[in-house]
């Protein structure tokens, strides 16, 4: 075994055609690091002003619970899980890599190979399921319209929106970034326009009627809130703070990640919330079609505009997920340039979206089992990560992160070990119904089984980040300080 992965220098990326960044799993050089902390409002703005914000309203009332109780839940899960993405995006600024290389300083650099394949599982399924909603979208509009082609306007939806999310993920970074600034401004001015057209749908009598849910119900609709936000991002949050000069100050970092990942959810579900709290028709059709179904509350006109504030918010978020995949896919031990893992991913999500939007029989609820069944493996990774974080004092050693006999060793067991736990327990006290998930909750029948009032509280997702963190900060702390007391040596 090498020692070091052949081709990848710490701060070299291998050739890549022109147009098309090169950078993959290297640590980026110096004389590449580049912009201000506030630049990093346009990719997390970009990535979550998607109009999918809107139908998370109905999804959390789904819980049984109030307005004010959802409306509580939004803002605290939101605001909190977008903070951890915060943290991880401070690794970024610090280690100049992406996030699933910089995990190996937590799990060993062969031991996070586990890490990176979950990470990139996770995801390849976001892609598909904007992906595939952008082109129920679509269809849908255009069904509005008059002009249901049937399969083909679906098949059109498909070819325009994997052409951009596929090509700006093999671009790169800075064609993404301009993407995201251009997604932000006219997502952003389109969604108030929206706003402004279903205001009057809104009913106040009925949304203030709403029966208000025991705890069990929020803590429910909270870790769903969660897993739908900031903890999709938490494995790819350093991704797109790593071309930052080392020297930014790390509160706007983490200050720029949050504001700019939570704003527009915030909002958005909110609206959201009201909207589906009015209409219980409504609330139904989102079920169905989360995006699409939006579209009966508007003016003819306006379907044309909404049709692409839906595809260019949902494009935001799926370049944002291409882009970090192919990283992972790299990370995970898969030899080949950066933009062709991203290419390969490619032809994934566009399988995945041809079987969602043709022939599967509905869209919640594949979405919420892949959330629960994935947000658990990926709590556990983010506990572990952030506590690393959180221990470490000292710049990342660049050239050790690619070598297993540097300081950071083959596989950190302590670190392994707590991702498998945590997921084994967090399996054990989450629900799914849907075919397939029905094994998970084997570790209910303390607290009322499968239909006993906490099952679908979904504590596994919790525990397993709180187990993840609280075990490394006592499990790892004296190996940190270990590590961060040889001396360093940086390839810059």
């Amino acid at each position: 075994m090498t020692a070091v992965d052949p081709g990848i220098q710490p701060t070299a990326a291998p050739p890549a055609p022109a147009g098309i960044e090169a950078n993959g799993l290297n640590v980026i050089a110096e004389s590449e690091r580049k912009g201000r902390a506030r630049d990093l409002f346009w990719p997390w703005f970009g990535a979550n002003v998607s109009v999918l914000g809107l139908s998370y309203g109905s999804f959390i009332l789904g819980f049984g619970i109030s307005f004010v109780q959802a409306t509580v839940v939004a803002v605290i899960g939101i605001a909190v899980s977008f903070a951890l993405c915060g943290v991880v995006a401070l690794a970024g600024r610090r280690g100049s890599a992406p996030t699933m290389l910089l995990s190996r300083a937590a799990f060993g650099v062969n031991g996070n190979r586990l890490a990176a394949l979950i990470s990139w599982i996770l995801l390849v399924g976001w892609e598909t399921a904007l992906t595939s909603l952008a082109v129920l979208a679509t269809s849908t509009v255009f069904t509005e319209l008059g002009l249901d082609l049937g399969p083909l306007t679906k098949i059109v939806a498909l070819v325009v929106v994997a052409a951009l999310t596929v090509g700006g993920g093999i671009l790169g970074f800075d064609a993404i970034m301009r993407m995201q600034k251009w997604i932000t401004i006219v997502t952003g001015v389109l969604t108030v326009v929206y706003i402004a057209l279903t205001a009057g749908s809104i009913d106040l009598g009925a949304v203030g009627g709403l029966p208000s849910g025991d705890a069990t119900a929020l803590i429910g609709a909270l870790v769903f809130v969660m897993t739908g936000f900031g903890l999709g991002w938490v494995n790819a949050a350093a991704d797109y703070s790593r071309y930052l000069p080392r020297s930014t100050r790390g509160a706007g970092v983490f200050g720029w990640t949050t504001f700019g990942g939570a704003v527009a959810p915030v909002i958005l579900v909110v609206l959201g919330l009201l909207l589906a709290g009015s209409s219980k028709r409504l609330s139904d059709a989102i079920g169905a079609d989360p995006i699409g179904a939006l579209t009966t509350l508007l003016p003819t006109w306006f379907l044309v505009p909404f049709a692409v504030v839906a595809i260019l918010g949902l494009v935001g978020g799926s370049v944002l997920n291409i882009y970090s995949s192919g990283l992972a896919l790299l990370s995970a031990g898969v030899r080949v340039p950066r933009f062709v893992a991203a290419g390969i991913d490619g032809v994934l999500v566009v399988a995945g979206t041809i079987y969602v939007a043709f022939f599967a029989p509905d869209f919640v609820g594949p979405f919420q089992a892949f959330l629960i069944t994935l947000g658990v493996p990926i709590a556990a990774w983010c506990g572990v990560f952030i506590g690393d974080v959180v221990l470490r004092r000292r710049p990342y050693a660049d050239a050790e992160l690619l070598d297993p006999r540097g300081r950071y060793g083959s596989v950190r067991l302590s670190a392994v070990l707590l991702v498998v736990l945590g997921t084994a327990i967090g399996w054990g006290l989450v629900v799914n119904g849907t075919p397939g998930f029905t094994w998970q909750g084997y570790l209910l029948a303390p607290l009322g089984g499968r239909d006993g009032a906490w099952a679908y509280a979904n504590l596994g997702v919790l525990l397993a980040l709180l187990l993840g963190f609280v075990g490394t900060l006592l499990a790892t702390r004296g190996a940190v300080r270990h590590q961060e007391s040889l001396p360093l040596e940086r390839t810059r």
